[in-house]
């Protein structure tokens, strides 16, 4: 028997007057105290058409039955006291921002593509990522038993239809040492002098956007260095103190983050929310010391050729990145496997690998990381797995995956015919329509 919740009986449009009555969303499914609205379902098809994706009339039941589900999930989720921190839903959304800015090929490009600055895109983002993480933490806590024994993977990989044991793609094992060139406090102060400056200029009556517009290093230097409005948790937390501490109209000290040195003026604050303009400047390393460390990682790379170390070896020894505590193993920044296929991994790094044979080293190259620093890297190519049907002396790893996915899928049917048998929904006539996977009582 489905419980019946008298607040969420209001399935109704929500609607605006102007001279005629247009609808401009409606409530489509009700799970729980959870709603999902057209707009949901229609923002998630267009990101579809937006990266390629085929959408066909299908897609909209299949798009929104994953919206119910997740809105079951979160339901649940409530139910069960599962929260989502601020910071670890930022650090989600900051990898994904990192994501999209290595397929677009620059910061530039992402935000002429939504055509706002990434703060707003993330902003945007917000509430879809949360959902899916609750989703996820509950599909965690649901299949957190669910185990696989080597037998049962043989079994799963054995009653597999021969067309879906799947092809595997060249896939490569890469090895990585990196360093970042240092930068000399005469360039750090000469950095803070140059914005200590234009604090000084804005102050006179110079104009802050102006400025902006002219010298900023951040892709917001567009709109004048403005960022759009923003909450606690946001931002990075020397930014934020800074942003939250001022008046309006007032302009922060020269204040240091990870991504440079910034002052800031308040444009308006709404309670917990603020919007400020900023002039972002990074200090960059002269020639000089990215030619040292150039030479540095030439000669390390010499060091593993004559085999005084192993690549292992000097990785842990000399590599400036946190994969050196792991000998330098190169990781896909989509998948986090370090077997990786072309598509799964920095293209430059491809580019430099993909004639390689086994065992080679790349001389010292420059290269800009995820946080937009200069960087230089040798890379070895540990191992080149050819294009391959998937076997199990291969690829046991990929195929227990795919075993515990079944696995899990499983699990979470039973879960989710069990929980529907009780939970209360409510579809419009459209939802009624589809023909979905699960039984949604319609």
């Amino acid at each position: 028997m489905k419980i019946k919740l008298t607040l969420l009986g209001l399935f109704v449009c929500s609607t605006i007057f102007a001279q005629d009555r247009i609808m401009i969303d409606q409530v489509v499914a009700v799970i729980g105290n959870k709603i999902v609205k057209h707009s949901d379902v229609e923002a998630q098809l267009s990101n579809m058409r937006m990266h390629g994706e085929p959408v066909d009339e299908s897609s909209y039941c299949r798009v929104l039955e994953q919206l119910m589900i997740n809105k079951l999930f979160e339901h649940q989720a409530d139910l069960d006291s599962i929260e989502i921190p601020d910071i670890d839903l930022d650090a989600d959304l900051d990898r994904r921002m990192r994501f999209f800015v290595q397929q677009f090929g620059s910061r530039e490009r992402l935000e002429e593509f939504y055509g706002k600055p990434i703060i707003a895109i993330k902003e945007e983002f917000r509430d879809m990522v949360r959902s899916q993480m609750v989703a996820q933490q509950m599909q965690a806590r649901i299949t957190s038993e669910v185990r696989v024994t080597p037998s049962e993977v043989r079994r799963f990989f054995e009653e597999l239809h021969p067309d879906s044991v799947p092809l595997i793609p060249t896939e490569f094992e890469i090895y990585q040492i990196i360093r970042s060139p240092a930068i000399s406090r005469e360039q750090r102060d000469e950095v803070r002098s140059r914005l200590t400056g234009f604090r000084d200029r804005i102050l006179r009556g110079e104009s802050f956007a102006a400025l902006a517009r002219s010298f900023s290093q951040c892709p917001s230097s567009r709109q004048g260095g403005e960022l759009g409005m923003f909450t606690r948790g946001d931002m990075h937390s020397e930014f934020e103190a800074a942003a939250f501490s001022l008046r309006d109209g007032e302009i922060s000290p020269v204040i240091e983050t990870p991504f440079g040195f910034h002052i800031i003026q308040l444009i308006e604050r709404r309670g917990e929310n603020v919007n400020v303009r900023h002039i972002l400047l990074r200090p960059e390393p002269d020639v000089e010391e990215m030619d040292r460390a150039r030479v540095f990682l030439d000669s390390v790379a010499g060091l593993v050729r004559d085999s005084v170390h192993t690549f292992q070896e000097a990785a842990r020894l000399f590599s400036e990145d946190p994969s050196g505590r792991v000998g330098g193993l190169y990781t896909s920044p989509i998948t986090g496997n370090s077997r990786v296929t072309a598509d799964e991994m920095d293209q430059n790094i491809f580019f430099i690998v993909n004639n390689f044979e086994e065992g080679q080293i790349s001389n010292a190259s420059f290269f800009t990381t995820e946080e937009d620093e200069q960087a230089v890297r040798i890379l070895l190519l540990n191992k080149r797995i050819p294009p391959h049907r998937a076997n199990l002396d291969q690829d046991y790893d990929r195929i227990l995956n795919m075993a515990m996915t079944q696995a899990r899928q499983n699990r979470m049917a039973e879960w989710l015919a069990q929980r529907l048998r009780t939970q209360y929904v409510r579809l419009n006539a459209k939802a009624r329509g589809c023909a979905f996977e699960h039984n949604w009582g319609q």
